[in-house]
């Protein structure tokens, strides 16, 4: 569960280590070791090793099915820095401002 309680916490992927990072992360969270997801994905344990350190040039098709396998999303969208948005979407900052102003 995110830190944020209910809230889905989007993560921005600039390199292949932030891919890397996020894989672990979901792959321990999910309780399996490299070897069980590499043999879901149907790749070797040294290839999850080796993009799991931010192999820049893993192949496109098996990194996607990794991302399956642990039903991690892909989303494309506009940075928020191009739109000029600071916030994230999703998140109503004023009913949070809301709710913590008002007494318990």
């Amino acid at each position: 569960m995110s830190p944020y309680g209910d809230i889905e916490v989007m993560m921005l992927i600039r390199t292949p280590q932030d891919i890397g990072a996020l894989l672990r992360e979901r792959r321990q969270k999910a309780g399996l070791d490299q070897a069980e997801l590499a043999r879901r994905v149907g790749v070797s344990r040294q290839w999850l090793v080796e993009v799991e350190h931010g192999k820049p040039r893993a192949e496109i098709g098996l990194v996607l099915r990794a991302l399956n396998v642990l039903d991690i999303p892909l989303e494309v969208g506009t940075p928020r820095y191009a739109t000029g948005v600071a916030d994230t979407p999703g998140i109503d900052i004023d009913a949070i401002v809301d709710a913590a102003r008002k007494p318990q």
